[in-house]
């Protein structure tokens, strides 16, 4: 299903695409909006990952790092039934995190040094659990290829004012109004699948770790970090917001369709509900994660050279 989804996101965004480069050069900016469109859904599937991580810096963290990163990672996927995924660290103050990959087999979870140094190993446990649930799901592939398209997509709308036979077909007025149009478009369809994708994975990452209220504790101190702390890699690289758990751009507190994610306090409410419930009591398949089997974490004030 995951893959249906990311290929029906992929048809979507590429008729979006077409459109906008019809409305730019006529039939024949259709046919070159199509083939760009088909090259960057190769490139991106294939390549999504490696973009995304050096975007940000991320540093490989290998097995047997002695902060146990990798080791508490390995666990949880196992919980999980995953496939081990690649480990990074970014090296920034703001904690945060996130996943990436076009599937399983090939993903990868970043958190940032900031992330280690304020979350307890209980509560680092629940940010790795829900960013498995987002591999798990298949977002990673779904939500890199929207934001490379919602970026694209407003890049092309913006040449519109350069292409003399895009002014004549609309007009000034319809051609400005284009360039506001296919990019929030875009950003819609971007934003609406990011909130909606966050609920699901704290649900399935509190029954992967089986605590629900180690991640509810986690997003209250992420969100506190994230709203005074800057992620200039972030600010670089907007596209990429939405991919980590608390947006790292101060978004706005309330929970609206133009927000990349829901309101932290609505997801912090839900997963208490689900810890009152008994939800999360155990892990998938039936394996309960303790606190006594989670690898420890050593705090550090900067990441340095891993050994």
């Amino acid at each position: 299903m995951g893959y249906l989804k990311t290929a029906m996101l992929m048809a979507a965004m590429t008729a979006l695409f077409m459109g906008v480069g019809y409305l730019i050069g006529g039939s024949g900016g259709a046919v070159i909006a199509l083939v760009v469109a088909a090259a960057m859904n190769v490139f991106t599937w294939w390549n999504s990952d490696r973009m995304v991580l050096r975007m940000h810096n991320a540093q490989p963290v290998p097995p047997g790092d002695r902060m146990g990163l990798h080791a508490m990672t390995a666990e949880l996927a196992r919980n999980a039934n995953l496939p081990t995924p690649s480990v990074y660290l970014i090296d920034t103050p703001q904690p945060n995190a996130f996943a990436t990959g076009r599937n399983p087999d090939n993903a990868a979870v970043a958190v940032t040094s900031g992330l280690l140094n304020v979350l307890t190993r209980e509560e680092l446990a629940g940010v790795i659990a829900h960013e498995l649930a987002h591999i798990r799901n298949h977002d990673t592939a779904i939500m890199t290829v929207t934001a490379t398209f919602a970026g694209a997509i407003s890049m092309l709308a913006n040449f519109a004012l350069f292409f003399g036979g895009s002014r004549e077909r609309m007009g000034l007025i319809g051609t400005l109004a284009m360039m506001l149009l296919a990019p929030m478009a875009a950003a819609l369809v971007q934003m609406a699948i990011s909130r909606t994708r966050e609920y699901a994975a704290d649900k399935a990452g509190a029954e992967i770790c089986g605590q629900p209220l180690w991640l509810a504790s986690a997003l209250e101190k992420i969100a506190m970090g994230a709203a005074r702390i800057d992620n200039h890699a972030a600010e670089r690289n907007p596209a990429t917001a939405h991919m980590f758990i608390i947006n790292p751009l101060h978004a706005h507190k309330h929970d609206s369709l133009f927000a990349t994610h829901p309101a932290t306090e609505n997801r912090v409410t839900a997963l208490r509900a689900m810890a009152a419930q008994g939800g999360g009591s155990s892990g998938l398949g039936g394996t309960h994660v303790s606190a006594s089997r989670i690898p420890k974490i050593k705090s550090r004030k900067r990441p340095g050279p891993w050994s």
